[in-house]
């Protein structure tokens, strides 16, 4: 049966006023995806209980959590909702196999305790740091026991708040693929929210975009880098090239700050916003939406390197635009001009 949130609740200045549902057929993995005091954490809380939303309904397999019209408003440790906080919140003084029975409240045979434990240590490859405490572990294993810890109470829903920000690069990376395992093994409905498009992509079948405690868009994950409708999305999920622009025919559109006009693959809405173009959808050798270039100067990366350029129409004012290519790509220099496929022309209405 899902999740379904319908919630508003204010802070000071900042209202969170937020409505989606998970899918109800089949457990899925879930990304908010926003920047940060968008609200991803604050809608977490209210669905855990640890926030009070002033008004609204959080209802999960088919179980109200919270109705403000019906004055219902569990507590939370009667919600069965896993919540992974940005800390992990193991209890420094104990060692891991205290913490992740702390998750056990509500199994007192002690023989279901060490089974159970015995399970997720091995799910977790956590065998032989039972003995150890917090400040001995490194941080993708203090990951680990505070998921080992929540899984263990088997709750109906699992919420990860920015699971990876605690680690570095390298070993964020090789934990996105243990974590996308155990995601998969858990069989009920998970929340991560993050403002990481990367762990978006790997993680989560589909995701939902947040913006000043708005949700303005879910979809299927690929289809939002595809087609990220609005410019908060573009940019959130990693857009590097975004100009106002108007509509100037059914699959055309004119970029003012670009000099420039675009021919479009989709049929060109009324109220367009804006346009984008990824950094790595320009390209040297293409005939479509080809114009002269100016290349103003060059930054290498480990992989490829970032050219930032000018169209030669480009007004004076505006900013300059980015194309990324890979070392392999054969382009010596810079080319005299750059064209972009009508398909890789983003068009952006909010």
């Amino acid at each position: 049966m899902g999740l379904q949130v319908r919630i508003r609740k204010k802070l000071g200045d900042f209202l969170l006023d937020t409505a989606f549902e998970t899918d109800g057929a089949r457990p899925e993995v879930m990304g908010l995806l926003g920047a940060s005091g968008c609200g991803k954490s604050c809608t977490l809380k209210c669905i855990a209980g640890i926030e009070r939303p002033d008004w609204g309904y959080i209802v999960l397999d088919g179980v109200t959590l919270f109705d403000s019209e019906k004055k219902i408003d569990l507590p939370p440790q009667k919600r069965r909702v896993g919540y992974l906080f940005q800390s992990y919140g193991l209890f420094p003084n104990m060692t891991v196999e205290q913490n992740i029975l702390c998750g056990m409240v509500g199994e007192k045979n002690p023989g279901a305790r060490k089974a159970e434990l015995g399970r997720v240590l091995s799910v977790m490859q956590l065998e032989g740091l039972e003995g150890r405490r917090p400040r001995q572990l490194s941080g993708g294993q203090a990951q680990r026991v505070a998921l080992a810890r929540i899984l263990v109470n088997r709750p109906r829903l699992l919420m990860l708040d920015e699971p990876f920000s605690a680690l570095d690069s390298h070993l964020r990376e090789k934990l996105q693929f243990r974590v996308k395992e155990i995601l998969e093994d858990f069989g009920r409905t998970v929340l991560v929210v993050t403002h990481s498009r990367d762990e978006v992509y790997h993680l989560c079948r589909r995701a939902a975009v947040m913006d000043k405690g708005r949700l303005l868009t879910l979809k299927d994950t690929k289809t939002l880098f595809a087609d990220p409708e609005s410019v908060c999305a573009a940019r959130l999920t990693g857009c590097k090239n975004i100009a106002s622009a108007h509509k100037s025919g059914e699959y055309e559109v004119e970029v003012p700050d670009w000099g420039i006009r675009l021919q479009t693959a989709q049929p060109v809405r009324e109220g367009l916003r804006a346009v984008g173009i990824r950094a790595h959808r320009f390209n040297a050798g293409a005939k479509r939406n080809r114009a002269a270039v100016k290349c103003l100067r060059e930054m290498e990366e480990p992989f490829g390197r970032i050219v930032e350029f000018r169209w030669e129409a480009q007004p004076a004012h505006s900013a300059a635009l980015w194309w990324r290519e890979p070392k392999d790509c054969g382009v010596c220099g810079f080319p005299d001009g750059l064209g972009v496929e009508p398909d890789d022309v983003l068009l952006l209405y909010e």
